[in-house]
């Protein structure tokens, strides 16, 4: 996997110590006679909900002096239209990731479908600033190393919080260094992948911030306890990318409901 190239990424060793110190700080399981807080323990499968949320604390420091900051500055001075080209060209480079793993769980027609986007929109959207493919009928989808390893039955460990990263498990985290891996940018600047990997991401993380700008306050406003409202959404969300937003058993996140790819509510 390594090679010559030194890849921008945390290597798995790097991802087992940080889930070895995740457990470290674990939180005690209820009493073996208490079976429905025993139940619910296991429900929100977070054993590691002590460091979690210290790492959490952490993270939204980064996010309201520096990642919030830059989003809002982002959305003030740079004009919605240069706005959805760059998220169009993001979208763009994370097609061929999306086919891989498409063929990884033997979903071959969604496979071309985001082969045929990528060429289409590569050669006529202008390097992928315009969605022409999306305007001849040809839906984005996203697929990751996470959705293909819980096909391949998978399951996705404890509940954990990565530093800068946010919310994850150990399949997930598994699965961002693989689509790491597979990223065409560490490909096409060989000499230089940590310099490609590293500003892809940053203006990833920027354009992602700014979409959830205002979706991100709200929860922050209405929830009595943001650490679980993030990790009951989160949740919800990877079940129904997994699912591919078809309808399938709800994962449990009690006042909070992800509204599904099929629209159907999460909960």
């Amino acid at each position: 996997m390594k090679s010559n190239k030194t890849k921008s990424f945390a290597s798995p060793s790097a991802v087992s110590l940080l889930a070895l110190a995740l457990l470290a700080g674990c939180a005690a399981a209820p009493e073996a006679g208490d079976k429905e807080a025993q139940a619910e323990w296991k429900q929100i499968n977070d054993p590691a909900e002590p460091t979690n949320r210290n790492l959490h604390s952490f993270n939204q420091g980064v996010d309201d002096n520096a990642l919030k900051p830059m989003a809002e500055g982002y959305r003030e001075y740079v004009p919605g239209n240069f706005r959805t080209n760059i998220r169009n060209v993001l979208t763009n480079l994370g097609e061929p990731v999306t086919a891989v793993n498409d063929v990884l769980q033997g979903e071959f027609l969604r496979a071309a479908s985001a082969v045929g986007r990528f060429c289409v929109n590569s050669t006529f959207g202008f390097l992928g600033m315009g969605d022409v493919a999306g305007g001849g009928g040809m839906e984005h989808h996203t697929e990751d190393f996470g959705q293909t390893l819980a096909v391949w039955g998978v399951g996705e460990g404890p509940y954990m919080v990565l530093p800068i990263l946010g919310p994850s498990n150990p399949r997930d985290a598994t699965g961002f260094v693989v689509d790491r891996f597979m990223d065409p940018l560490s490909w096409v600047f060989p000499s230089m992948p940590l310099v490609a990997s590293v500003s892809k991401g940053t203006v990833e993380a920027v354009d992602k911030r700014e979409k959830y700008i205002d979706p991100l306050n709200e929860i922050q406003r209405t929830s009595l306890d943001y650490y679980a409202s993030l990790r009951s959404l989160y949740r919800q969300k990877r079940a129904d990318d997994i699912l591919n937003g078809k309808k399938g058993p709800a994962m449990p996140a009690p006042g909070l409901a992800y509204e599904s790819k099929s629209g159907q509510a999460g909960n």
